[in-house]
């Protein structure tokens, strides 16, 4: 099984697929994951992760942590550690124990992904993390009124629609690994998480997109449960499919899977003021542009909406690895 996001969404899949991967190849016929790998968007350029990458020249360790901390064994302790960031200290103020954890590595090793690989044996994780490029890469938008945006905290806080995204250089090579698990793929999964600074920025790598459109695998997009202010602003879920196929310019998904859960008045107010309202699903439009849907209760809601990780991985394994569909 393969993947692939960033940020907060690629985590919380992460979090609740580890109790289906083997921990080790004698217990693959118990477990209905042998090996889970994970694809991680670098283009991170804001907090802890921007400040490491300016002054260290690593790239942004920020999501690689995060999904380790999802994989790992111990989230209650190793996690934590991982997890905790400095409150004082000049220079320290503001950054993560793993941050600087993973960038001593890197220079220890001279190799990010060999950082990662060694962070996530520390971890113990269950499954494997890899960036989708070791290059310096950053996102160039040009928004609707024709500005050009450099940096993905600058395209987030921008609030505009966006009009095109791509890659600054836009040639980037990706990391080996990456091509292999796609290709020995089962099942790959795109998302949840931010349209245009999580999910697109692994799929303009060079021969990402072009590997899953080729893959036999399954190929699903677990959807967003809310639109973001400005940058997907009254997008439908065929919409989100409509822009990731004209970036791209290939069809990637066999299956959506996206929650029909209603949100409660109060917290969809709450969010409607910000700018921010449910994806909405429209299921015809989804077959017009040649996807099938996949419906239930993926909603957790405690004052804000998150995906439920243990129910959303659930209904992944049922569906797509115990009953094994046909794909294409």
């Amino acid at each position: 099984m393969v993947a692939i996001g960033g940020g907060t969404g690629l985590s919380m899949l992460l979090r609740g697929l580890k109790h289906y991967v083997a921990r080790r190849r004698q217990e693959s016929d118990r477990y209905p994951i042998s090996d889970l790998a994970a694809i991680v968007t670098v283009t991170d350029d804001g907090g802890s992760s921007g400040r490491l990458r300016r002054e260290y020249r690593v790239l942004p360790p920020g999501d690689i942590r995060n999904c380790m901390v999802a994989l790992s064994q111990d989230e209650a302790l190793l996690g934590r550690l991982f997890q905790y960031r400095f409150q004082e200290g000049r220079g320290l103020r503001g950054h993560s124990f793993g941050n600087l954890f993973l960038t001593a590595l890197t220079h220890v090793t001279g190799d990010f992904a060999e950082a990662a690989r060694v962070s996530g044996e520390v971890l113990a994780i269950r499954g494997r993390i890899f960036p989708t490029t070791l290059e310096n890469v950053s996102l160039q938008a040009v928004m609707a009124d024709g500005k050009v945006v450099l940096g993905e905290t600058r395209i987030a806080k921008s609030g505009k629609k966006i009009r095109r995204l791509s890659l600054c250089p836009r040639r980037v090579r990706p990391l080996p690994e990456v091509l292999d698990a796609i290709n020995q793929a089962d099942l790959i999964l795109i998302g949840p998480g931010s349209l245009y600074t999580s999910i697109l920025p692994n799929l303009l790598v060079s021969g990402v997109a072009e590997a899953i459109e080729k893959s036999t695998a399954t190929r699903v997009l677990v959807a967003n449960l809310m639109t973001q202010p400005g940058e997907t602003q009254g997008y439908s879920l065929a919409d989100h499919v409509r822009v990731i196929y004209s970036h791209t310019r290939r069809k990637l998904f066999d299956w959506v899977v996206a929650s029909n859960q209603r949100i409660s008045p109060e917290v969809a107010l709450r969010y409607r003021r910000r700018g921010a309202d449910p994806v909405r699903v429209d299921i015809q439009d989804l077959q017009r542009v040649g996807v099938r849907c996949l419906l239930d209760n993926l909603l957790e809601e405690h004052g804000v909406v998150r995906h439920n990780a243990a129910r959303i991985s659930q209904l992944l394994i049922e569906e797509f690895v115990e009953r094994r569909p046909p794909t294409r």
